[in-house]
């Protein structure tokens, strides 16, 4: 196909939009779809929402089917509500190889499995801008750690993990020179090469490292899933890009009709790993973990990864045929069907692995790429759904054997039955949805009952908000034949993907209070009598403790301009729900909020003479706007006695 054949037809297909995008706003009247998303005031909605912020660098929680907005979870970027990121506790969370990166692009969210079902233990989420991965505690709610990933152009396809949680994987967007070579752009054939990170993960404690990671051609990578039952040990990547162009992908990048899905044996990688075949490489990356027992973070920089290279390991990787531009990668809940989702293409492939597996006994091949084996498009095919609509993107499943794919072009959600390819329901969705989740979608036990649209545009769908209205999510009813839009609920960021678990797999086990003699945090003050001001050199420590409803001490003099002054806050609260903020003005960063029996820190350098008050941010009783204090800064030089109260009733 030339250049121009594929513009016209690439413009015929975005012509869609206008052809089968709904026409004007819908809505729910009938009392039994509210009645279906109504929780009432005292009542728990039966699902957590773990919802991607996307440009945000967060991560929203949501009831389903509500649509409330619990909490947001910074992950990539500083939260001034919370303090992290600015805490010195918290700081090092967003240290990297380039220096302290308080923002991300997190797009995809994975939520830890066992045996295939979700378990409730942790969440985790990929940095799309600086490649990073980071696991979030569903016990605390708090981000635990974080992973940088060298040798990666960008952490798209990510953080997608094995069934027992054994192994995340990230996958570069952008292929790129390996080791910071400086080479020239339009060498991207010989030069630019793609990296798949392996992350071990440990089954108690969760701690990720990189196992190893397979250099692979320079395609881009987009999603992936790993396989589950049958196919336990493989990975499945969607790749575009077969045409290595590095310039207007947006045709250059679409000239092929087919690019691939790569099929991984992660298993056959473990063991030439186990044999001492990788290659030990030089790659320079942060690992950073938050201690739950000191509230404190560390950062340790790595300095090497162990590589296979997958075209000389010819039985660890094959390629699949795939309608160009895939996006979407997904294996149904028994692990045997893979279905491709080609973003230009007016159909969608299904794969079966029992074929695949056929096909790579019997070397059904149709040549190779880069020495990887390239499988027969029809040896390895089950089907394909006919005419399902425009634009497919993503597909999750229910318990019944059915799936449901987003189209971005048409704006809608299409129902179709995997064995059987044949289309059931289509519903509209307002509008171009991105992806979309059914609970449980992407495990061994999906739990059906909805299915959630995320949304990238809503202009007809909410109050205005200036030039830019904000994302929404839209719940659909799935436990009929037919859909049903029961919802529409706006959420912060750019929602890209989520995944929703049962609430009972988490809510008994949510943390309320930190023990406050079990806090091991150097700095802590675990009640008031240890409450004190320390100098050392030009930096002033203050050991402050918080109850409800004053701060000790509240007085502090013998403070000098030029000082750097440590607030260690120790909240003594041991009740649910009773944190306690700490901000003084002048800070050049944020409040810091401290749970019950934790300890956090601010830092403060005072700029000129005067009397300073602080006081607690967070609302805890109807004395909080009594809950302050004062401290005194003297000019450089001046010998003001360092001194600290409380004080007695006046």
């Amino acid at each position: 196909m030339n250049k121009i054949t594929n513009k016209v037809s690439i413009l015929l297909i975005l012509a869609g939009v206008l052809a089968c995008q709904p026409k004007g706003p819908a809505t729910v009247t009938t009392s039994d779809a509210a009645g279906k998303v109504y929780v009432a005031p005292g009542q728990y909605d039966e699902f957590y929402n773990i919802v991607s912020g996307g440009f945000n660098g967060q991560i929203g929680v949501y009831g389903i089917p509500s649509g409330r907005l619990f909490r947001i979870l910074p992950v990539f970027a500083v939260s001034p509500e919370s303090g992290y990121g600015f805490s010195e506790e918290t700081k090092p969370m967003l240290n990297t190889s380039h220096g302290f990166v308080p923002w991300d692009d997190l797009h995809h969210i994975a939520l830890s499995t066992t045996k295939g079902e979700h378990d409730g233990r942790w969440a985790f989420a990929n940095g799309n801008n600086t490649p990073r991965v980071a696991r979030v505690s569903f016990e605390s709610f708090r981000t635990e750690e974080i992973l940088e990933i060298p040798n990666s152009g960008g952490n798209h396809s990510s953080p997608f993990i094995t069934e027992n949680t054994e192994y995340l994987v990230a996958g570069t967007r952008f292929s790129i020179p390996m080791a910071n070579k400086d080479v020239p752009i339009d060498s991207y054939k010989e030069n630019f090469k793609g990296s798949i990170s392996f992350i071990k993960v440990d089954q108690e404690s969760g701690r990720m490292n990189i196992a190893f990671q397979l250099r692979t051609p320079g395609f881009n990578y987009d999603l992936s899933r790993a396989g589950k039952g049958p196919s336990h040990g493989w990975f499945f990547f969607s790749c575009y890009n077969t045409e290595q162009a590095h310039t207007l992908l947006e045709v250059n990048a679409s000239q092929r009709d087919k690019d691939f899905i790569m099929a991984i044996n992660w298993k056959k990688a473990e063991e030439y790993i186990a044999q001492g075949k990788g290659r030990v490489e030089k790659a320079k990356y942060a690992h950073n973990v938050y201690d739950e027992k000191t509230h404190m973070a560390t950062s340790t920089i790595k300095e090497e990864v162990v590589v296979l290279d997958i075209k000389d390991f010819p039985d660890i990787a094959y390629f699949i045929p795939c309608p160009k531009s895939p996006h979407g990668c997904d294996v149904d809940p028994s692990g045997e069907y893979i279905v491709g989702s080609g973003k230009l293409a007016a159909m969608m492939p299904v794969f079966s692995f029992t074929k695949l597996q056929n096909a790579i006994a019997n070397k059904t091949y149709d040549g190779d790429f880069d020495g990887i084996p390239v499988i027969k498009y029809e040896a390895a095919l089950h089907g394909e759904v006919k005419k399902p609509g425009l634009g497919p993107l993503h597909t999750e499943f229910d318990e019944k054997g059915n799936a449901y794919t987003s189209f971005f072009v048409s704006s809608e959600i299409v129902k179709w039955n995997v064995k059987t390819l044949e289309v059931l329901d289509r519903v509209p969705t307002y509008y171009s949805i991105g992806h979309l989740s059914v609970p449980g979608g992407p495990t061994s036990k999906p739990h059906g009952k909805y299915v959630i649209a995320y949304n990238k545009i809503t202009k007809d769908r909410y109050l205005p908000t200036g030039p830019e209205l904000t994302q929404s999510a839209q719940l659909y009813d799935i436990s009929g034949d037919k859909m049903q839009l029961l919802l529409d609920f706006p959420t912060v960021g750019e929602p890209h993907y989520a995944e929703a678990i049962p609430a009972s797999l988490i809510r008994e086990k949510s943390r309320k209070i930190y023990k406050i003699e079990e806090n091991e945090n150097p700095y802590a003050a675990k009640g008031e009598a240890q409450a004190r001001v320390e100098r050392k050199g030009n930096e002033i420590h203050v050991y402050m403790t918080a109850i409800r409803s004053h701060l000790t001490p509240d007085n502090i003099e013998g403070v000098n301009v030029g000082d750097e002054v440590y607030f260690h806050v120790t909240n003594l609260e041991q009740d649910w729900d009773v944190p306690h903020g700490f901000a003084i003005k002048g800070a050049l960063n944020a409040e810091i909020l401290i749970m019950p029996g934790e300890t956090q820190t601010l830092k403060w350098k005072p700029q000129q003479p005067g009397v300073v008050p602080f006081y607690c941010t967070d609302f805890c009783s109807a004395l909080h706007q009594e809950m302050s204090g004062y401290i005194r800064i003297s000019a450089a030089g001046v010998k003001t006695p360092l001194k600290f109260s409380t004080g007695t009733f006046e």
